[in-house]
């Protein structure tokens, strides 16, 4: 409540609050300060607002008598206040003499000051009148032309010579302000800090926002200093106690409680006893006999004081709901705050166990390739080793071929020598076979074969994200029940996505079943969320559900809502699909022609399924007519009688007899015909497949067409001579039913 006791130009708390035009509020002294002269008068502007500025006593007091209306009587009859509060043109409290009125008695100006403060208002600095100003003012003129802007809505106003006392003074406001002040107080002296290990602990100095406790001034720069984490909380003046009294002589007390009931501001001696509605002020006996509200709306203080609290009371009630949400929101975001703070330990122990899990499947993956690597180097070496030891043997053998046969030669017995020499040279010749070529090459390479592709690893990695920062799939959409609906063979549903969801949504798939329990279909698919599906079967229960779906996919069905079309059907002739001739009165219930020729009329509504009774009653017959009434699709031909194509099926009948007619084909006469007054009996059972007649409740044959199916429309053709009205929702006659009984 502190933010409404404070006065927006100053930002403490009311001091003697006057009521704005706008019904705003501001303190007086402020209302001094924010208030401005206007552009044709502003050199006046510190002589007018700042009275206390020198001048010569004898302008001040000529121009305290030359002042008209209250405001120079007032002044002159200042004695006490200095000589220097007198001077400047026509009292020490000549400030206060501003006050707001239009030039169109609207109560608001035009004139919006330029320089302005950064609450919107413009503030005046203390610039001292100049010498002889209010000297210079020509006599008999009124005080300079001012105005005053309201610091919250930036109306601004002129001012008459009234001054500031022209405006009321916020009594109730002030008490208010009063009260709460002791109450603050009695409060704050109460509060101790809660840190304290003194018996007893120290008066609060302040209470922290966020940790919500109160600290004495030592315990707080021990335990709350300004720095760290510390540093962004809000320390605040301990709260108002809610058991504080109010203290002093204002507090806890009603009007009759020993307050002094409150003054005319024109008559001192009157108290306030009648309110002006025209003026919205309160008004004594007095004001009313001067004449001044003569002509204006006024009525017992009492019994408006009784109206507009209770006004208030009703308005409160309003904002009292509203604040209720408003504290079940907060619940709603503090409850959000505590699952995120825990969503988000979750989230990162999740995210700590996947990238260990990856890194664990990377160690193992290296494992993996580091052994490959080592058995491809023992292989190489294994080669390679077989290789030398194979060489070596090899060279072992030529090397002792070669010395051998060196001595051989070396000997000088030419017999002895031709004795080995052929198997000497064979054994040379088969030892140098066996170095073919590539038996001195190595039969591996020193290079390994083996090419780590990390490339798609590693853009993996740097393109690894979560999931939740892209687009998901739509929630569950919740189904309003308080707003799906059926009528006659159309149902209505609404839906709508649930609170806090930041998943887009693109469009809505709506699916139905047929009525019967079977498959569901889509009905509907776009991004409206309210459908209505028309053209069901009447006496039917739907199941319907809805899904939500956006790029990332479709989301799941939200729950199953089961809807029920209407027992019987509700319709009337459709002007739509009409003959350019028909013409319909009555809310399109009572048809005629304007042509001598038969011309046809559909309903609006269309049945393939149940059975359906309506009737028509002839309200003018004249001439011996032959109208025709039946069924028929919606493509069927409407400038000739009904059931000369193939599209209807009907019974036409003059004043004596009637006649089926389907495809031109006249069949099954019957005796009884119609005339002014006649009702017209249509009953379709498309369980069993058929068309009834009846006129005046009986029934005209058997049974008019058989093996009927598909979707019917009722149907009329009559000329200029007919004029029939037509009932619906009408349930099936006893009289109808028993005249079926033998048909069955």
């Amino acid at each position: 409540m502190e933010e409404e006791l404070k006065c927006p130009v100053c930002g403490s708390l009311f001091r003697e609050p006057i009521i704005l035009p706008c019904s705003h509020n501001v303190c007086l002294p402020c209302a001094r300060t924010i208030a401005v002269q206007t552009p044709e008068s502003e050199q006046h502007l510190p002589a007018l607002l700042h009275p206390r500025s020198p001048a010569p006593a004898a302008a001040a007091a000529a121009a305290a008598a030359a002042a008209p209306g209250p405001g120079a009587g007032a002044a002159a009859g200042s004695t006490a206040c200095p000589d220097s509060e007198c001077a400047a043109g026509g009292g020490g409290d000549h400030a206060d003499k501003l006050s707001l009125h239009s030039e169109t008695d609207s109560g608001y100006g035009s004139y919006t000051p330029s320089l302005k403060s950064p609450n919107g208002v413009r503030v005046l600095p203390l610039v001292p009148a100049p010498p002889g100003a209010a000297a210079a003012a020509p006599r008999g003129a009124g005080p300079a032309s001012s105005s005053l802007t309201c610091p919250q809505c930036h109306r601004s106003a002129s001012l008459d010579q009234r001054g500031l006392r022209g405006f009321q003074r916020n009594r109730l406001l002030e008490a208010i302000v009063q009260r709460y002040q002791q109450g603050r107080a009695a409060a704050a002296a109460a509060a101790k800090c809660q840190l304290c290990d003194r018996s007893p602990p120290e008066p609060a100095a302040v209470l922290c926002e966020q940790c919500e406790v109160l600290y004495c001034a030592a315990c707080q720069l021990r335990c709350h200093p300004a720095r760290g984490p510390f540093a962004k909380h809000r320390l605040v003046p301990p709260p108002s106690h809610p058991g504080a009294p109010g203290g002093g002589d204002g507090g806890g007390k009603g009007a009759g409680g020993g307050r002094k009931l409150p003054t005319c501001a024109e008559h001192d001696l009157e108290n306030y006893s009648m309110y002006c509605v025209s003026c919205r002020s309160p008004v004594c006996y007095q004001c009313l006999e001067e004449g001044k509200h003569g002509k204006h709306d006024v009525k017992p203080l009492g019994a408006m004081w009784k109206q507009h609290k209770a006004q208030l009371s009703q308005a409160l009630n309003g904002v009292s709901d509203k604040a209720k949400e408003a504290k079940e929101f907060l619940v709603q975001l503090k409850n959000l705050l505590q699952q995120i703070q825990e969503n988000g330990l979750d989230y990162e122990a999740c995210l700590v166990a996947q990238c260990d899990a990856l890194v664990d499947a990377l160690t193992r993956q290296k494992a993996k390739l580091l052994t490959k690597v080592t058995k491809e180097r023992e292989h190489k070496l294994k080669v390679v080793w077989d290789q030398i030891n194979h060489c070596t043997l090899k060279l072992r053998q030529s090397t002792g071929l070669m010395e051998y046969c060196l001595e051989v030669i070396k000997e000088n017995d030419p017999s002895g020598f031709l004795q080995i020499s052929d198997a000497l040279i064979k054994r040379v010749q088969v030892s140098q076979e066996q170095w073919v070529k590539g038996a001195l090459e190595p039969k591996v390479s020193a290079e390994f074969d083996l090419t780590l592709d990390s490339e798609p690893l590693l853009q993996s990695i740097h393109q690894l994200d979560f999931i939740q920062m892209k687009c998901r799939v739509p929630p569950v959409p919740l189904l309003q029940l308080e707003k799906c609906c059926t009528r006659n063979n159309s149902v209505t549903l609404a839906w709508r996505m649930p609170p806090l969801t930041h998943n887009p949504v693109e469009g809505y798939i709506l699916e139905l079943d047929d009525g019967d329990g079977g498959q569901f279909r889509e009905v509907y698919v776009g991004k409206e969320t309210l459908c209505t599906i028309d053209g069901l079967h009447f006496n039917s229960t739907y199941n319907a559900r809805v899904k939500a779906f956006n790029s990332s996919g479709v989301g799941p069905y939200s729950k199953m809502v089961i809807l029920q079309t209407s027992d019987v059907a509700w319709f009337t002739f459709d002007p739509s699909s009409a003959h350019r001739d028909i013409v319909l009165s009555n809310d399109n219930q009572t048809a005629t022609c304007n042509s001598y020729d038969d011309r046809v009329v559909l309903g609006t509504a269309a049945f393939s399924k149940g059975v359906h009774y309506w009737e028509l009653h002839v309200d003018r017959y004249d001439n011996h007519p032959d109208p025709a009434f039946g069924i028929a699709r919606i493509n069927v031909v409407k400038d000739m009688m009904l059931g000369k194509d193939d599209k209807a099926w009907a019974m036409y009948v003059d004043n004596n007899r009637s006649w089926f007619m389907h495809c031109n084909s006249h069949t099954n006469r019957t005796e009884g015909g119609v005339s002014k007054g006649a009702t017209v009996g249509v009953l379709l059972d498309l369980n069993k497949h058929n068309l009834t007649f009846y006129i005046n409740g009986q029934q005209q044959g058997p049974p008019a067409f058989e093996n009927i199916e598909g979707v019917f429309m009722p149907a009329l053709s009559l000329n200029r001579n007919v004029q029939v009205t037509l009932h619906t929702g009408l349930e099936v006659p006893q009289c109808v039913k028993q005249s079926k009984l033998p048909n069955n």
